[in-house]
């Protein structure tokens, strides 16, 4: 089983962030440009909170709030769950399950690392299992 750690190792990119002034709209193009589905709100190095596809759903649209003039701090959620590096993927998926949420915060030393999704975790488990079957499969052929 992997760590966190060791799924951020693979990763891509820089950490998605906005400010909790910027826009809804600024944090959708974000999310649309690196095909995520969720960035995190940090000021000064702090994490304040997370938006995602499902805050828009429900604190925009729903409400008939408007993306261009909607900060994104009126709508993000800042009861935050957040993981060690050092974590294994089902730690974290059964605080997902837990708790509702898709997105993982990864936090070191009180500073923020990288962030994890289900399907992070989700790929990441079918990779483990797939290997334990090919293991098991030589095992058996030998």
């Amino acid at each position: 089983m992997q760590t966190v750690r060791q799924l951020l190792a693979k990763a891509e990119g820089d950490l998605a962030t906005v400010k909790p002034d910027a826009t809804v709209l600024d944090a959708l193009r974000l999310m649309a440009e690196r095909n995520i589905g969720a960035v995190l709100i940090t000021d000064n190095g702090k994490l304040l909170g997370i938006f995602t596809e499902r805050h828009y759903a429900r604190k925009v649209i729903l409400e008939g709030r408007q993306s261009v003039d909607t900060p994104v701090r009126d709508v993000m959620s800042t009861e935050l769950y957040w993981v060690r590096p050092d974590q294994k993927v089902d730690e974290c998926m059964a605080m997902m399950t837990g708790n509702f949420v898709r997105h993982l915060p990864v936090m070191e030393d009180d500073k923020l690392i990288g962030i994890v999704s289900i399907g992070d975790l989700v790929k990441s488990t079918i990779a483990d299992q797939e290997q334990t079957i090919d293991e098991l499969t030589r095992y058996i052929g030998s």
